[in-house]
């Protein structure tokens, strides 16, 4: 086990495959399992950062819910996990606004949750608004919002912001030998042979389900272009990609 070391790169040497580590150290395996997950992007505006875990949140658990008991709470993004947290936060808040930079919420979100929005009689949707700066003393007070058609700016009382704006999965230190989407999720499987670059998968055998475009080596969990983002589906692959490992090991 190497703790507190980054990653920095990685190298095929033949049937190795090798990891560089940030302090020029490095370690060779026939084999590499790579779940590393993704990091929430954040919010870039002024305040934000000062007051994250304050009032200011990236992802909303159960129990930060109940605390939302009678308040006005602010939810920005217009995916799936920004619809189903402004849903689950409505059980509690006074009253949930949806902050939303596009011109529609159909365009990002699945059309069940859409309806069920609309549907909320505590949950208001305002399109093309973004959050440019926030405000508080040790705990978020207040956001100023603007109207991305007008220009014109407003600050909202509030102490609850919860932020969904995707993730990264940060896989650079992969470099070119690994076919990865334009965002850097890790394309797999089957999804390998209709890639822009399938041309990259050169075995005679198909490549196994959570193999990569470099055999022998796998992705699982957040990390993998198309994975459920759920972390049931994350152990799943987990426990899947030790078997896919000894299988692979088998083949050498």
């Amino acid at each position: 086990m190497v703790l507190a070391r980054d990653v920095t790169g990685f190298e095929v040497r033949g049937p190795v495959r090798a990891v560089r580590l940030d302090d020029a150290g490095e370690l060779e395996a026939r084999a590499l399992l790579v779940a590393t997950g993704v990091s929430y992007r954040r919010l870039e505006a002024p305040g934000l950062e000062a007051l994250t875990g304050r009032g200011v949140y990236y992802g909303a658990s159960a129990s930060e819910a109940i605390q939302c008991q009678g308040d006005e709470v602010y939810v920005v993004g217009a995916a799936n996990s920004a619809g189903q947290a402004a849903l689950n936060l409505a059980r509690y808040a006074k009253r949930v606004a949806l902050l939303v930079r596009g011109a529609a919420l159909e365009d990002t979100m699945s059309l069940y949750l859409v309806a069920r929005i609309r549907a909320a009689q505590n949950i208001d949707v305002r399109l093309r608004s973004e959050v440019v700066a926030a405000r508080g003393d040790g705990h978020l007070e207040a956001l100023t919002v603007v109207d991305r058609d007008t220009g014109a700016e407003e600050e909202l009382l509030t102490s609850w912001l919860f932020v969904f704006i995707g993730a990264s999965p940060r896989t650079d230190w992969l470099g070119s030998a690994v076919v990865r989407d334009e965002k850097g999720f890790v394309i797999t499987g089957q999804d390998l042979l209709t890639a822009p670059k399938a041309q990259s998968w050169t075995l005679s055998r198909a490549p196994f389900a959570l193999e990569t475009s470099v055999p022998g080596v796998f992705a699982a969990g957040d990390v993998r272009l198309d994975s459920m983002k759920r972390v049931a589906s994350a152990v799943g692959e987990g426990a899947m990609s030790v078997y896919l490992v000894h299988r692979y090991l088998a083949t050498m």
